[in-house]
């Protein structure tokens, strides 16, 4: 069993638990459920924005606690004032620390598009993700079927929200659905989790048109970011990046001003 595998049998354990205390009628009284949504999609495909997806990260099962004491409100509105698209907080409590308060202190202080990073695998977390002001849920391909996916992306549609379907493997390409609003192809490799962006480069022929494509995990270096972006990736997921500093949103603002640069570079040696 790998680790994903363990945070599944955890998160079907914890969404019966969250049923029971936390009705759907109640959900949908939420604030959240009159306020629309913000597109990620629009967001990304933004000329003043790096396409960069912060993410809100405060642990990880790898690397244990990454930072687990910074601010969620200090940090989030630093990562749009560094130029970030949008944002991306984890919600996971059993293995990364979040909650699904931080979401919403999230909200409550940018208006950009967030996505709820998260191990979906019920309806019940669709409507959750709703309440608490999230724009965007992932479905993450290696944990669900392909009927799944269609089902779990539909209901997210119907209550407004867009998806972003994650993969590891081409293969997985198959369980995409008309609802896919964003693919990530994440560079960590589940079994010893390593990383290699070459991971997307070698996925990014088989992207359908349509969708927005992300990249995701081990996202350190601006070189390799512009590299994809030349490429045909339009969003970069970054978290442990930035949180893993003192002050994660001037890591961003490094980061971001650098990519910035290299595109200035390149834009006029090409001219």
């Amino acid at each position: 069993m790998n680790i994903l595998d363990k945070i599944v049998a955890h998160k079907q354990q914890e969404v019966a638990q969250r049923k029971e205390l936390y009705p759907v009628k109640l959900l949908e009284k939420s604030i959240y459920f009159e306020t629309p949504p913000v597109s990620m999609r629009h967001y990304i495909r933004r000329p003043d924005k790096s396409g960069v997806i912060a993410e809100f990260k405060r642990r990880s099962p790898s690397k244990g606690d990454i930072n687990p004491y910074v601010s969620v409100e200090q940090v989030t509105i630093g990562y749009m004032q560094a130029g970030a698209s949008a944002l991306s907080v984890l919600t996971d409590e059993h293995f990364f620390g979040g909650k699904n308060g931080d979401l919403t202190e999230a909200r409550n202080n940018n208006f950009c598009p967030i996505l709820r990073k998260d191990f979906v695998i019920d309806e019940y977390q669709i409507i959750e993700a709703r309440s608490i002001g999230a724009d965007v849920i992932l479905l993450i391909a290696e944990c669900l079927t392909k009927e799944q996916v269609k089902q779990l992306s539909a209901k997210a549609h119907e209550l407004k929200l867009e998806v972003l379907m994650e993969i590891h493997s081409i293969d997985q390409l198959e369980k995409l659905s008309e609802h896919i609003d964003l693919v990530g192809v994440n560079n960590r490799n589940l079994k010893d989790f390593t990383v290699s962006i070459q991971h997307s480069l070698d996925a990014l022929p088989y992207l359908p048109d349509e969708v927005v494509k992300v990249s995701e995990s081990g996202l350190n270096d601006p070189v390799a970011v512009v590299e994809l972006k030349e490429a045909g990736f339009e969003g970069f997921l970054i978290g442990e990046y930035f949180m893993q500093a003192d002050h994660p949103p001037q890591q961003a603002k490094s980061f971001i001003q650098r990519i910035r640069h290299l595109e200035s570079l390149s834009r006029n040696a090409i001219a």
